[in-house]
């Protein structure tokens, strides 16, 4: 028998109901979080039933879970912490890693959800709801919430099997898509100190000249070095020496926008991309992260560690390589290190004798 042809033997509504999920499967299976929380809040409730559908997304370092989509009119909560007491279903859930199926939410036992916890369950027209937790390699990634039975008061055991199946199938792929983006960070950022890299710091700088040529505008270009760095790591060791860097490295972003570009160019040595900064304004950035890390010391083994910077900067034209861009700059730098270090110093061109 050819494998499109149907058997005579299957039951009518198996065929009809894999022919649904099959292409529900397919359209999950990506790295589009926009396209699988549609499914999950469009296709889904369909399938099973229930007018209303949200997707959370799990943020494991805040310990909190955020609304990503949802087809509700009404307002529904945008957070959820984990660590509320009395834990909300959506917690419960989280932490049991288990189906919550609740039939009617006025008499629910396990868990007994108190009137406190449900502050929306007004806008809904039956009381029964769904909490999924969305598994990736046994790990919660996020929550599927489905409420309002639209066919019965209750989940059947097929709904039961294809909400299970669909935690499974969209669990996975926000797992993968949380693995892709990891892996992309750790490609383009420094993991010391969360900078970009090296790599990343030369392709913004191109892209940035690129910006400058076609739209006109000039680029400042900052060179941080450690002051005495080898020093540190030799009488305290290179974990002391690796908080050094991490804390220079936060106190050096925190002296410039969101715009800047700050990347971690080698060892002990950054780099700061600043765009459409005079040269006053880059030299009084300059002497803010001097002032930034000279100002307090590192505590190491309740020891404290003296900490300073020297800087060497530079403002360019578009037409400029970024190679001479970084060499000009770095030049700065050195004469900042002979000038007793804990200084900033600004690269001069030398003029023609023409």
């Amino acid at each position: 028998m050819n494998r499109t042809e149907k058997n005579p033997a299957d039951p009518p509504s198996s065929i009809c109901l894999l022919e649904q999920v099959t292409p529900l499967a397919r359209q999950i299976n990506c790295l589009d979080i926009n396209r699988i929380a549609d499914v999950c809040v469009k296709r889904i409730p369909a399938l099973v039933g229930v007018r209303f559908a949200s997707v959370y997304m799990l943020d494991e370092t805040n310990n909190i879970l955020h609304l990503y989509k949802h087809n509700h009119p009404f307002p529904i909560n945008q957070i959820v912490s984990l660590n509320q007491n009395p834990s909300p279903l959506m917690v419960m859930a989280v932490r049991s890693k288990e189906l919550i199926l609740v039939p009617d939410i006025d008499t629910h036992k396990k868990p007994i959800i108190r009137k406190s916890q449900r502050a929306f369950s007004n806008n809904y027209r039956t009381k029964n709801c769904a909490i999924v937790p969305l598994l990736c390699q046994d790990r919660v990634v996020g929550v599927l919430n489905l409420a309002d039975k639209t066919d019965s008061d209750h989940f059947s055991s097929a709904d039961t099997a294809l909400i299970e199946l669909f935690s499974q199938l969209v669990g996975a792929s926000m797992g993968n898509i949380k693995l892709f983006e990891k892996i992309q960070r750790q490609a383009t950022t420094d993991g010391l100190t969360g900078l970009v890299n090296h790599k990343t710091f030369y392709e913004t700088l191109e892209k940035e000249l690129w910006r400058s040529r076609r739209y006109g505008g000039r680029i400042s270009l900052i060179m941080i070095d450690i002051d005495n760095l080898k020093t540190i790591n030799d009488v305290y060791g290179h974990r002391a020496g690796d908080k050094v860097i991490r804390e220079v490295s936060k106190r050096m972003k925190e002296c410039i926008r969101q715009i800047d570009t700050a990347a971690r160019y080698g060892g002990d040595e950054f780099a700061v991309i600043l765009l459409n900064s005079s040269l006053d304004d880059a030299l009084a950035v300059a002497e803010r992260m001097v002032e930034a890390v000279g100002n307090s010391p590192v505590i190491w083994n309740k020891q404290q560690i003296e900490l300073s910077i020297s800087v060497g900067l530079g403002r360019y034209d578009a037409d400029i390589t970024p190679e001479d861009i970084t060499s000009r700059s770095d030049k700065a730098l050195y004469a900042a290190k002979q000038a007793g270090k804990n200084t900033v110093r600004i690269f001069e061109p030398v003029q023609s004798d023409r």
